[in-house]
């Protein structure tokens, strides 16, 4: 049985004051969803499978480019990570893997795995980091990395993503995301063409040393940190760089990183129906890549994303299995908490579209009756689900309110007791 960082009993306390409750809130919404023909333990049972990965580095304060904050009992590496982010998982149940970040994370694989294994724990995708420059590193990545006009700090960039996928063959990832800076920021400064076939070059290396059962994952951003032109600027691009490198490279796509009022639901639409749905980094955002908690800022927008992934689950679709993660920054709470709401936040949205009547919408949408189209999902959309949420919570091990329950047993405080503090100073999201 993997080992808690919070006691069981203290949980069970907390679940025994709300079961009562909740029973009646679960009894009732069943009740409800029966008339409308929709069995609420079927909804329940799915969301106790449906998981999201925690990022290593979620769990530390983020900043702007202008300060950085460091919040009290920050993790001091990625050992720290991993016990906040067994904390995520006792309490939610629906964060079962961690996502590493290379060499934020370097550290001995084996040992890695151990820590990991210790809360029962998994890897999900690696990540590597070729937009800033490591401590000892020999070519800088100021002008780029994969697409770089320099053969030799590409070469140095290929080397490391492939020591990455090393790094996760030890610790059982099955993929791998990359995503670079590379970019422009005054026209003429780069040849677009050139820098994209460098890249593609650069690209079918990596590709060639993914084991068999992994899959490769490239990440689009419109801008930031080149600010006139990126080199992996749009899902078109990464559509393409999918298509040019194989049958185990797809597209991952962060709600972030696209252009004010692009239909990010339409793209996830696309990129299913052409085979090339990789995966999600779950955030929100209001102006640009904001990186904010998942559903806080359009949570609308995240129910639409997920309506047109359960209809491609029910319908069967070959091959299709997304990866799920959180990719968030936080300035202003503490990261554990935000990180908790948002794995919940994302499981709400999936029950949500699996409540939506997909007889009803195909035939309003065949008769062209936009408006009770429209109010099919908006009728899902309005379902309070917490319930179901909450009663999968329970009957897995984990918190009905796990934002409280961690509160009440004052984690931070005991963390931040044993962790050195901090010191702020310069700029960085991470």
């Amino acid at each position: 049985m993997s080992e808690t960082i919070i006691s069981a009993d203290v949980v069970a306390s907390h679940n025994a004051a709300r079961k009562t409750d909740l029973e009646r809130d679960y009894a009732s919404l069943g009740e409800r969803l029966d008339r409308r023909g929709i069995a609420i333990d079927a909804i329940r049972d799915k969301v106790e499978k449906f998981g999201v990965a925690i990022p290593s580095w979620g769990v530390g304060t983020g900043g702007t480019r202008f300060a950085r904050f460091p919040g009290a009992g920050e993790p001091r590496d990625i050992f720290d990570k991993i016990e906040d982010c067994a904390v995520i998982s006792q309490l939610t149940q629906a964060t079962p893997t961690v996502s590493l970040h290379i060499p934020w994370d370097k550290a001995d694989p084996n040992r890695l795995k151990q820590a990991a294994s210790r809360f029962g724990l998994g890897f999900d995708a690696m990540n590597s980091n070729t937009f800033s420059d490591a401590r000892d590193q020999k070519l800088s990545y100021k002008f780029g990395s994969l697409s770089h006009a320099d053969a030799g700090t590409r070469r140095q960039a290929v080397e490391h993503n492939l020591e990455c996928i090393e790094i996760g063959k030890t610790l059982g990832s099955k993929a791998l995301t990359v995503w670079i800076g590379d970019g422009s920021n005054f026209p003429g400064q780069v040849n677009f063409a050139k820098a994209f076939e460098r890249y593609l070059d650069a690209m079918r290396e990596i590709y060639a040393g993914l084991p068999e059962d992994w899959r490769l994952f490239t990440e689009h951003k419109m801008y930031e940190p080149a600010f006139y032109s990126t080199v992996v600027q749009d899902w078109g691009t990464n559509y393409i760089i999918a298509r040019e490198l194989g049958d185990k490279a797809f597209c991952l796509v962060d709600l972030g990183h696209h252009a004010p009022n692009v239909n990010i639901e339409m793209i996830v639409s696309r990129l299913i129906q052409f085979g090339k749905l990789g995966g999600f980094h779950f955030n929100d955002s209001k102006y640009g890549d904001d990186d904010l908690d998942a559903g806080s800022i359009d949570p609308y927008r995240l129910f639409l994303v997920f309506n047109e992934l359960v209809d491609a689950e029910l319908s069967g679709v070959r091959g299709f299995n997304p990866a799920h993660m959180l990719d968030q920054s936080h300035n202003v709470t503490d990261p554990i908490e935000s990180l908790m709401l948002s794995a919940v936040e994302v499981q709400r949205a999936y029950a949500q579209a699996l409540l939506v009547d997909r007889k009803a919408l195909e035939g309003y949408q065949d008769a062209n009756d936009a408006l009770m189209a429209t109010q099919t999902l908006k009728i899902a959309y309005r379902t309070d689900v917490e319930p179901i949420l909450a009663m999968a919570r329970l009957r897995t091990g984990g918190a009905v309110d796990p934002v409280a329950a961690y509160r009440e047993v004052g984690y931070r405080a005991k963390v931040a007791a044993e962790r050195p503090a901090v010191v702020g100073g310069g700029g960085g999201i991470v």
